[in-house]
């Protein structure tokens, strides 16, 4: 069945409560005080069957002190029963709270005009032209208008058709929206733990879901669901939901919370925004001024910063702005929000999230800035994820970090994001997204800085991988280095080894003097056989002067890499002719010592010739290169 939120909003003693009485036979006045001063302090909340539909109402309180509560329940309403009392008209929070729901973007109506009863025909038409000139010019402007009396039940008929006739106008909820559920109640039932209430604004609940709370994270279990006071098996989309969760106190619950599929959505303390100030509004919204942020069910404070020319939007204007919030909140793209000024608090504008996971902007990065948010309200989804990917600039986006902006389901991501991937528009690098004009630039600060390096040491075979990928993928996710690397290396423009990475043209070209410098070291190590000397005793043998070690050094280091020389333990290395008579050797033991094939470090001693200095680290690399395997004391020669 159908199910819709209708929200009574307007002015105090307008009769909303008792317009929801007359039409539910529920009193949406819950609590004591509220029955003892015959007014609405917090949400009340009521349900109606009309033939085949099913319809929720919530009760906002109409005193001005109580509008955070108003907010509150605000967020989920689909038709707004704008309350206007025939004896009064038009008051203040009647507008405040119309201004409310027009800038939470709810699009259907009706104008209902209470206690009809206690004034005259022409009294009814004055009430009516006012409120027809109150929502001139927006959703409102051409809703119908019905008059009723909660005390007699005139009209209350007509407004049950004139409601069923707006449902019929409302496009059915997106379907491709995770779970979310804003908590506006929190509250313990004997035998069943803690209880939480709230619009499901997407997505479904069933028993045994695990969930998640956040922004503290929590994770929960569903025990049960209820709509409409009645156990259900799964809640769905724009129903009032009772939800009984598991893995929670209730102390640990507050309104403003958000419970939501597990590890999809994240938290955020700066958003990208689009704002709109209240033509009356007694003042604009000016940039590094504390605002009241409404979202959800959740009020924190905020600090504005205005992302246009002018420091000010001015009443009655639209702009690009950041909000960045005291506290965390739960947001994704297309959240409406509301803004009410910090003090004295009074409704001041609202808006729409853009980017729920904005960066500070630099000055001269503003214009760029307003251009991406601008592409973020385009219409198609696919040019959506284009934009946040591209704003990703070099660093990228996963598929995660999509959903979790955007609130959108994991399959709805991946197919927008497979043909965005089929046009051209995105590249799959390693699995994280990337404008093609990004991924070149990586590209491209790749090869310079290849080409950089070879020029500073030219005798050095290539560049750390490591440090590579710190110059140039420090604020990169780490998937993308992998990526690059291996389309460069595809392409031909550069090769890439275990532990160093080099352009293609690079060649180490010696000089003649270096050449012989590389033949005399080489020859220091032949010479000096299995009594490996350090390094520098091997430069001074191969008479390079103190003033001339580094260039020494680099010389040895080509002799390292192309595995003349080899490192065997630290500073102690070894010409590979050297080692391989050795390794020739401990097979030849192996052969004259079957089946056991086992040596000790003195026999090794005497087969090498050599003292306990190098001895054992001699053992132990030819442990690594599997020629022996160590067995108790000793060692068992493999067989080759």
């Amino acid at each position: 069945m159908p199910s819709l939120i209708v929200g009574t909003a307007g002015h105090i003693d307008h009769g909303k409560s008792a317009l929801v009485r007359a039409l539910t036979g529920t009193d949406p006045d819950r609590l004591p005080e509220e029955k003892k001063r015959g007014i609405t302090i917090d949400l009340g909340f009521a349900d109606l069957k009309l033939d085949d539909l099913r319809l929720a109402f919530v009760d906002v309180p109409g005193h001005e002190r109580f509008v955070k509560n108003m907010l509150a329940g605000a967020h989920g309403i689909d038709v707004l029963a704008l309350t206007i009392a025939a004896d009064e008209g038009v008051m203040p929070q009647t507008r405040e709270h119309f201004d409310i729901c027009r800038l939470l973007g709810v699009s259907e109506g009706i104008i209902v005009i209470t206690k009809s009863d206690l004034v005259d025909e022409e009294m009814l038409s004055l009430v009516e032209e006012e409120a027809r000139e109150l929502v001139s010019g927006s959703f409102l402007e051409t809703a119908p208008v019905v008059f009723v009396s909660s005390r007699t039940g005139a009209g209350l008929e007509n407004l049950r058709t004139k409601l069923k006739e707006v449902a019929g106008k409302l496009p059915a909820r997106p379907a491709e929206l995770v779970t979310r559920l804003p908590i506006d109640r929190a509250f313990s039932m004997k035998g069943f733990g803690a209880v939480i209430t709230g619009t499901l604004i997407s997505g479904e609940i069933a028993e045994g879901m695990e969930l998640e709370l956040l922004p503290r994270g929590i994770n929960v279990r569903v025990r049960g669901t209820q709509v409409h006071s009645s156990t259900v098996p799964k809640a769905q989309a724009g129903q009032r939901t009772a939800v009984n969760l598991a893995g929670v106190d209730v102390g640990q619950l507050e309104r403003g919370m958000l419970l939501a599929e597990r590890n999809t959505l994240r938290s955020t303390q700066m958003i990208d925004a689009r704002i709109s100030v209240l033509p009356h509004a007694s003042r604009g919204v000016k940039s590094r001024s504390r605002v009241r942020l409404h979202i959800g069910a959740a009020e924190v404070l905020a600090r504005v910063r205005s992302l246009e020319l002018s420091t000010e939007i001015a009443p009655g204007q639209t702009a690009f702005a950041q909000l960045r919030l005291e506290m965390p909140i739960m947001a994704v793209h297309n959240d409406r929000f509301i803004l009410r000024s910090y003090s004295p608090a009074e409704t001041i504008g609202g808006g729409v999230v853009l980017d729920p996971f904005a960066s500070k902007h630099r000055g001269k990065e503003v214009v760029k800035t307003r251009m991406k948010l601008a592409r973020l309200m385009s219409p198609n989804q696919a040019d959506k994820v284009a934009a946040f990917v591209d704003a990703s600039a070099l660093r990228g986006l996963k598929i995660e970090d999509l959903i979790a902006a955007t609130g959108w389901k994991r399959e709805f991501v991946t197919d927008i994001t497979s043909r965005t991937l089929e046009q051209g528009i995105l590249i799959d690098a390693g699995g994280i997204l990337l404008s093609p004009g990004s991924f070149d630039h990586l590209s491209t600060k790749v090869l310079n800085e290849l080409e950089s390096h070879h020029n500073r040491e030219p005798l050095a075979r290539g560049m750390l991988r490591e440090t590579l990928r710190e110059k140039v993928f420090a604020h990169s996710l780490p998937e993308l280095f992998g990526a690059v690397i291996g389309k460069l290396e595809a392409a031909g423009q550069l090769f890439s080894e275990k532990d160093i990475v080099r352009a293609a043209s690079h060649r180490v070209d010696l000089s003649s003097e270096d050449s012989l410098l590389r033949e005399k070291i080489e020859q220091v190590y032949l010479g000096a056989a299995v009594e490996a000397p350090t390094i520098d005793e091997a430069l001074t043998r191969a008479g390079v002067a103190a003033s001339s070690r580094v260039q020494g050094r680099k010389i040895l280091q080509l002799l390292i890499d192309d595995m003349s020389i080899v490192r065997v333990h630290n500073d102690m290395f070894f010409h590979r002719r050297t080692l391989d008579d050795l390794k020739s050797k401990l097979l030849k033991y192996a052969s004259q010592n079957e089946p056991d094939r086992l040596i000790d470090v003195a026999a090794f001693k005497d087969l090498a010739g050599v003292s306990r200095k190098y001895a054992i680290p001699l053992l132990e690399y030819f442990d690594r290169e599997r020629v022996t395997r160590r067995t108790g004391d000793k060692r068992l020669i493999l067989k080759p």
